[in-house]
């Protein structure tokens, strides 16, 4: 995967949420989709639609690589 746009990132947040749902009186989310959420955070607010794959933080690629095995991409 050479970029990532927000709807992929939208689909890999909503898988491991799926998978390990909001835990807690704060409602954290879990390791991997936190890890998505900050590049899915900063695209938003940097008007962003789509980043090279390169940008992600090795925590957000890995969580990226899980859906991607997972979804069959």
């Amino acid at each position: 995967m050479d970029s990532v746009t927000l709807p992929l990132l939208e689909q890999a947040i909503n898988y491991w949420r799926n998978v390990s749902p909001s835990v807690g009186d704060e409602c954290r989310l879990c390791p991997e989709a936190a890890a998505l959420a900050t590049p899915y955070a900063l695209m938003i607010m940097a008007h962003r639609r789509e980043i090279p794959a390169a940008e992600l933080g090795d925590k957000a690629r890995a969580a990226l690589d899980g859906w991607a095995a997972a979804a069959g991409r």
